[in-house]
């Protein structure tokens, strides 16, 4: 990657960003024409731009003259960001899910996270490419596709899954193709991506940050997350975004909950790891991961106890026998095990097909205002979107809009079952599980260290609404993916997890293990299968 005007732009930090703003080395301008050039250069591989926006010269000239005049906003003043296309943004992008249903769609107002991060002096570069409509809309699709951005792929191996759905968010950032990314998660939207392209992800409480502008998919799960190259960055990311939001009625839960201040000043470095304890939920979780992958990771593990830490092994969630699917993830697998009144899609079903009526009715200019419209979009354009199953749709989505149809089968109706799967998960996941793992016999545990690529781990957090951030681990020796190591928290608790990830990175890189965040080497960059391979 080519100097930034003589600054080295490739993995920098914001605060090195900021030191060379400061010191008139680099303007904000500087650092949108050197992203636009990265990205210009690597896009036709990895596809994660989805919009360029139009104004962003012009919005980096205004905090370039701020800056001149003594006006620094924060940590975020003049840097560059993008966000997933199912952010609402009232400028003169589109926001779609990826679809091209929503082409021309106006929307009311600038989603809250983003209308904070304009007010914290960020810079918008455009939308990020995605799993069309955030993953909802097929159960076997090719994951990072959507009709308006292509194929997403991942610039440390471009012809396997990049992880989604917040593909190009997590993509752009582990590319260096920006300096972060805001990107949304239902079930592992935020913590997949970003440790399949060794980026740190941040999912918050679900109420931490509002949803309102957001295309949603469960109003009990979704919520807005952070990417970045290390764990500073994306808490600074963070301490923009959250807050009250009379929009949407679940971040009222914030009171009482959260920190005066803020996230940041929770972040350490190695020293702190002296008397932390952690757990280790060893039969729920990690039997799960593949061999080498655990190997490396419990290096890893025995790096953190040198460090002082004590990791104690076999901190199970109570009904993990019943809970974690032991073939993969599957968000409805208590209908595999015959208890649709016990799974996550029964929910999410439901509350997607109530939900997305709801956003489209504040949306001007469209015709889209019901999931019904949708299916009908796509099966009279079945050669762009995919409304039908292959071979009469297209490969990407595989399946055609199976996702949809499911919803559209609940019709919105809360019955009996649906209620009953909404308590099984979250008491099952939450004050049976998460909850009841991190006190261990008497013990308050500093987090559940687990291994993210097993995905039944973000989906046990994603059910109960909880915390949990992931941090880079190495790279798979065959493939040349990363793999992550992430820490689970019960709610509100985003202060533990910044607090020890920030640790256990700082002696990462202290120590010069090898188990950290490295560059990607591009393998497969002729790569343009679709779909992509699932490894």
């Amino acid at each position: 990657m080519s100097p930034c005007y003589g600054f080295t732009l490739e993995e920098a930090t914001i605060d090195q960003m900021q030191g060379a703003m400061s010191n008139g080395q680099l303007t904000s301008v500087d650092l949108v024409t050197c992203y636009l050039s990265r990205t210009y250069q690597t896009d036709q591989y990895i596809r994660v731009l989805l919009q360029l926006n139009p104004d962003v010269l012009d919005i980096a000239a205004r905090l370039d003259a701020e800056r001149r005049a003594g006006i620094i906003r924060g940590p975020l003043h003049g840097i560059p960001f993008l966000v997933k296309d199912n952010i609402a943004s009232k400028d003169k992008m589109e926001t779609t899910a990826g679809s091209a249903a929503l082409l021309g769609s106006i929307v009311p107002r600038d989603a809250h996270v983003l209308a904070q991060l304009r007010h914290a002096g960020a810079v918008l570069l455009g939308k990020a490419t995605l799993s069309e409509w955030a993953d909802m809309r097929s159960n076997n699709y090719s994951e990072g596709y959507s009709a308006r951005g292509g194929q997403c792929r991942s610039a440390y191996n471009l012809t396997v899954n990049p992880g989604g759905s917040s593909s190009g968010s997590a993509a752009a950032v582990g590319a260096n193709a920006i300096a972060f990314a805001l990107g949304t998660e239902t079930d592992g939207s935020v913590i997949n991506p970003a440790e399949r392209n060794a980026v740190v992800g941040i999912k918050p409480t679900v109420g931490l940050t509002s949803r309102a502008g957001v295309i949603p998919e469960s109003v009990h799960q979704d919520t807005v997350g952070t990417f970045a190259r290390t764990v500073r960055d994306a808490t600074y990311v963070l301490d923009a975004i959250y807050g009250l939001d009379p929009l949407d009625n679940y971040t009222y839960a914030q009171n009482g909950n959260i920190p005066q201040g803020g996230y940041s000043q929770y972040l350490t470095n190695k020293e702190s790891l002296k008397g932390a304890t952690f757990g280790l939920p060893w039969q729920s979780f990690w039997v799960l991961a593949d061999d080498k992958q655990q190997q490396q990771l419990v290096e890893l593990l025995r790096l953190v106890e040198s460090a002082g830490a004590t990791i104690i092994n076999g901190t199970e969630l109570p009904d993990y026998q019943t809970i974690v699917s032991p073939d993969g993830w599957d968000w409805d697998y208590g209908s595999t095990r015959g208890y649709p009144n016990e799974s996550e899609y029964t929910v999410v079903k439901v509350d997607f097909y109530n939900n997305i009526k709801a956003y489209l009715s504040d949306l001007n200019n469209t015709n889209m205002r019901s999931l019904e419209d949708i299916v009908q979009y796509n099966l009279d354009n079945d050669g762009m979107e995919g409304g039908n199953p292959w071979p009469l749709g297209i490969p990407a989505f595989y399946s055609g809009q199976d996702g949809f149809l499911a919803s559209l089968e609940t019709k919105g109706i809360m019955d009996v079952t649906y209620f009953q799967a909404l308590n099984f998960c979250q008491k099952s996941t939450r004050e049976d599980g998460i909850d009841a793992a991190l006190n261990h016999n008497g013990t308050r545990l500093s987090g559940l260290l687990v291994p993210p690529d097993v995905g039944q781990t973000y989906q046990i957090a994603a059910q109960a609404g909880y915390p949990m951030i992931t941090i880079p681990a190495g790279t798979q020796s065959d493939t040349g993916m990363p793999y992550g190591l992430a820490i689970m928290q019960t709610a509100w608790a985003e202060p533990e997890l910044v607090k020890w990830a920030s640790a256990i990175e700082d002696l990462q890189f202290a120590s010069g293990t090898p188990y950290r965040r490295t560059l990607p080497r591009w393998y497969g960059y002729m790569g343009r299968n679709i779909p992509v391979r699932n490894l």
